[in-house]
C-alpha cells in the first residue's frame, strides 16, 4: 500500500471534491501502524449537507478505509456524545489527524484541550452505581459453583474491572486496544496485574476488591435507585 496522506487526499477528491477540510487519522499515521491498519478519513462538508452524518466503510488501492463524514454541527455532537460516554474516539481523531483538503480550523486544538482536560466528573449516583455494579460482579464471581459460568462470569468481570477501574478514578476509557493503552495511561503496575488476571478468577476477585478498597468499598445495602414514570404512570 502506498502513502495514507496521499491515498487519503485522493479519496477525499475523488468522493468528496467539495469538502470544507478532511484529515487522515487513527493508528496509520502513528507509531501503531500494522499491516491491517484501517485509513481512517475524518470529513467535514458545508453546513447543512444532506451527506451527513454518515459512515462508510470500503476498499481504496488496497486500503481498508473507514470514512467519518460530517458538517460543522453534526460533528459538533458526535463529539459531544464521545465527551458524555467518556471514550473520546473522536476527538483523538480530530486531534491527531493530518490535514489532506482544506484547512480544520480550531478543531484539532479544541479537541486536543479537551482529551487534556479529561472527562466530566462522576456524579455522585454514577459513582454509587459503578461500585454497585462491581459489588454484583464480585458476588457473582466469588459465589458461582458451575464451572462453565463462572468462566463466563470470570470474562465479563476482568474487562468490566478495566473499565470501571478507569470510570471511578475519572480517567477516559475505551474499547478494545483503547482499554488497554488508556489502562496503561492510569496505571502501569495495576495494568500489569490486569493482564495476569485474565483466565484466573481468584486474580481477577483480587482486583475487583481493589477498586473497591480504592472508592469507597463494596456496596449493597443501602444502595436505592429511584425509577422513572411514564407520562400515563
Amino acid at each position: 500500500m502506498g502513502d495514507p496522506v496521499i491515498d487519503a487526499r485522493d479519496l477525499v477528491h475523488d468522493l468528496f471534491p467539495d469538502a470544507r477540510w478532511a484529515l487522515v487519522t487513527g493508528s496509520v499515521v502513528t507509531a501503531h501502524r500494522t499491516a491491517g491498519s484501517d485509513l481512517d478519513v475524518v470529513v467535514v462538508l458545508e453546513e447543512n449537507d444532506p451527506r451527513a452524518p454518515h459512515r462508510d466503510s470500503r476498499r481504496f488501492r488496497g486500503w481498508p478505509v473507514e470514512l467519518f463524514v460530517h458538517d460543522g454541527q453534526t460533528l459538533a455532537h458526535y463529539l459531544a456524545k464521545d465527551l458524555a460516554r467518556r471514550q473520546p474516539c473522536m476527538q483523538r481523531m480530530v486531534a491527531d489527524g493530518i490535514p489532506v483538503i482544506g484547512d480544520p480550523g480550531p478543531w484539532p486544538q479544541r479537541c486536543a484541550q479537551a482529551l487534556a482536560a479529561g472527562p466530566p466528573p462522576l456524579t455522585a449516583a454514577e459513582r454509587e452505581s459503578l461500585r454497585y455494579g462491581l459489588t454484583d460482579m464480585l458476588d457473582d464471581l466469588v459465589h458461582a459453583t458451575d464451572p462453565a459460568e463462572r468462566t463466563v462470569i470470570a470474562a465479563a468481570t476482568w474487562t468490566s474491572v478495566a473499565e470501571r477501574a478507569l470510570a471511578l478514578a475519572e480517567h477516559w476509557t475505551g474499547g478494545g486496544k483503547w482499554l488497554l493503552r488508556e489502562l496503561r495511561d492510569l496505571d502501569e503496575e495495576f495494568t500489569r496485574r490486569w493482564l495476569d488476571a485474565h483466565g484466573h478468577p481468584e486474580r481477577i476477585a483480587a482486583l475487583v476488591r481493589q477498586v473497591l478498597d480504592l472508592h469507597g468499598g463494596p456496596l449493597f445495602e443501602g444502595y436505592r435507585v429511584t425509577g422513572e414514570r411514564t407520562d400515563d404512570s
